[in-house]
């Protein structure tokens, strides 16, 4: 009977890192594993035959020589340079995280719209900023998210959940994606292509972006696509904050043009120890956006997913077998 080859398995920077345990305790075959930085990882790949990095590089692809697969621990592969893979070795994501980021869009919306934060802050003051005080004006009435549109720009597995959560508030959806033909239309008021941009930033009183980032979609929201939005609107970014202009972003919020923002995804990541500002604008200093550190996924569902998905793409590599999700040259 033919035994089960021992596999050499690489865990390349911090967050794939973090599923090194979890897909270890999944795994039923031999196997060695090496964990480091992205860039420490690279003299350690001669003998690697599965790498889990969310980047792959010139420098990577030089050092390998027996790499069968390449699994992004996560959706997105705008840091894999697809043609520095080795001959032979395929390219597989994994996903997840839908459920977790369309509760967290959910959430932001609300806790901009009835200002959480603000009301919070004020109490702890001992501040009744509401119609109990009886010194003061009554506040002005809170949106109900009943009858308002929710533009949600990329209508893939996030953009499924989102709307399905969306619909269940009453809301209408219009939606955008690349391939618009690959989507049931069914519970949406709208779904097109790229074209129809500016009547769904028209028509939005909340969008959501939750598309890829791809030489396409990079700075796709400037400065003429921000001013078609209503100034009360509410952006919420989940995807890559590359695909909103940083300037004209902080432009449209610092003079009201721009309602609020949840924004879960920078310009600037860390590197190293010690504080990062997650922008080059003050972003901080605006009353009007919610800042979170690239967490609106980070929940047990989707570590568990992830780290059952990997490790089953180990099992298919040590078997010859194509992994789950794997990834068309093409796409």
């Amino acid at each position: 009977m033919e035994s089960t080859p021992r596999l050499r398995i690489a865990f390349a920077g911090a967050f794939a890192a973090r599923l090194e345990a979890p897909v270890c305790d999944l795994l039923t075959l031999p196997f060695d594993i090496v964990v480091d930085d992205e860039q420490g990882i690279v003299p350690r790949l001669a003998d690697v035959d599965v790498l889990v990095t969310m980047a792959f590089s010139a420098e990577m692809g030089a050092a390998c020589r027996q790499l069968k697969l390449v699994q992004v621990p996560g959706a997105g592969l705008d840091r894999i340079h697809r043609p520095s893979l080795p001959t032979g070795a395929l390219l597989a994501n994994a996903y997840g995280h839908d459920v977790g980021i369309a509760e967290f869009v959910i959430g932001a919306i609300l806790a901009l719209s009835r200002g959480f934060a603000r009301l919070d802050a004020s109490l702890r003051r001992g501040v009744w900023a509401s119609q109990w005080d009886p010194t003061i004006p009554p506040p002005p009435t809170w949106p109900e998210l009943a009858g308002t549109t929710l533009g949600i720009l990329g209508y893939g597995r996030i953009g499924q959940a989102l709307a399905r959560r969306a619909r269940a508030f009453d809301m209408d959806v219009w939606a955008i994606r690349q391939h618009p033909a690959r989507s049931d239309r069914d519970g949406l008021a709208f779904l097109g292509g790229p074209d129809a941009l500016d009547e769904v930033l028209r028509r939005s009183d909340y969008l959501a972006i939750t598309l890829a980032l791809t030489e396409a979609t990079r700075g796709w929201l400037g400065e003429r696509e921000l001013s078609r939005l209503k100034p009360t609107a509410v952006l919420i970014n989940v995807a890559r904050a590359d695909i909103v202009d940083e300037g004209a972003l902080y432009r449209a919020l610092a003079e009201g043009k721009l309602g609020a923002a949840a924004l879960d995804v920078w310009y600037r990541y860390p590197t190293g120890a010690g504080p990062t500002p997650p922008s080059r604008y003050p972003f901080h200093e605006l009353p009007n956006v919610l800042m979170t550190p690239h967490v609106s996924g980070w929940t047990e569902g989707m570590l568990a997913a992830r780290a059952k998905v990997i490790a089953e793409n180990v099992h298919r590599t040590a078997r010859s077998e194509p992994p789950l999700n794997l990834i068309s040259p093409s796409a």
